[in-house]
Parts: structure tokens; sequence; C-alpha cells
């Protein structure tokens, strides 16, 4: 079977939308979901489920959501290939002096458009640095995210999209988690 992680959009964030793990979890079992593993509480998800296209299931699992938690919850999926591939090939880091721990990653629900990107890449100002790709946008935050001129402005209306970001740090664990579960 293969193994997915999907990660939940704005989850344990504030007051709102609060979920705890173990009632996702039971939640993703109840999809027929296995080996279901959960890291930290903005909701990332590791499982194996039946060959199907992370769209479908990240719509399956929104759906699983709105009738578990009764609220609604975009889900952004990807393979454990494709979590491999994001990692892999982040082109920040072969530039130097990159700081790691200061890397994030946005995944998209959809490709952006060329004008979009454009846009994305005039609002991200020095020392802040972008890169995007079709279903992923890397970021680079030397002085943090709140530090950044770009949370001025969110990213789903920029890009036109649903988008979910992850540090650099939760991406390895997935993709670390993903492969444990194999």
């Amino acid at each position: 079977m293969p193994v997915y992680i999907s990660m939940l959009r704005g989850i344990n964030i504030g007051p709102h939308k609060r979920m705890k793990m173990e009632k996702l979890r039971a939640s993703l079992e109840d999809l027929g979901f296995s080996s279901v593993k959960t890291y930290i509480q903005s909701a990332n998800a590791v499982f194996k489920a039946a060959k199907t296209p992370p769209l479908t299931l990240s719509k399956k699992i929104e759906d699983q959501i709105l009738a578990d938690f009764g609220f609604p919850v975009n889900v952004i999926t990807r393979t454990s290939d494709e979590m491999g591939k994001v990692i892999q090939n982040n082109p920040l880091l072969k530039q130097r002096d990159i700081d790691s721990s200061k890397l994030h990653v946005v995944f998209l629900s959809a490709i952006a458009g060329p004008d979009a990107v454009k846009k994305l890449e005039s609002l991200t100002l020095p020392p802040d640095k972008v890169c995007c790709s079709e279903s992923e946008t890397y970021f680079y935050f030397p002085n943090g995210v709140s530090g950044s001129n770009v949370w001025k402005h969110p990213l789903d209306r920029v890009l036109a999209v649903t988008c979910t970001m992850r540090n650099w740090n939760t991406v390895n664990k997935l993709y670390e988690m993903a492969l444990e579960c194999k």
C-alpha cells in the first residue's frame, strides 16, 4: 500500500478549528487508512491507503473532518515519493549561506498561474528569498516568518490556490515518518 502525507491547513492556530490528534487519527482510520500517525498539533498525518490520487484523498479527508468535527478544513496531500522530491529539489539548499532552520515550503493545492507567481516574487523583498515550482513554493526567511514582508499578503489570495506552509524541519520529519511507514 502506498504511503501518503496529508497536511491540514489552519488547525489548532488560535481558538478556532481545534482538533485533538487522537481524534484525527481515528477519523482517518474510519476512512480505511492504516498505520496512521500524526506529527505535532498542526495536523500533519502520515498513513497507508489504497492507491488513490492525492487530490481525491484530500477531498475524502476534508469531507470526513467536516462530518466528524463540524468545520471545514483544506487538506493538501502528497505521496511519500512526492515529499522526497520536495526535499531533494529544494533550490534554496544549493545557494550559499542558507540556514536550513529558516527554510519553509508552501504546498499548493494546484499549479499557480504565471502572473500569480510573478506577483509573489515581487512581494518577496530581500533578504527573503522565494523559488516557485509547480506544486510547491520554497521560502527562505532569515529574519523569521513574522519579519517577512510576504506575510502581510495572504498567499492563498496572491497565488489564487489553497496553500499550507511547513517549516523545513517538519517537511523532513514527515518524510522520515513516511519512510518508516513503508
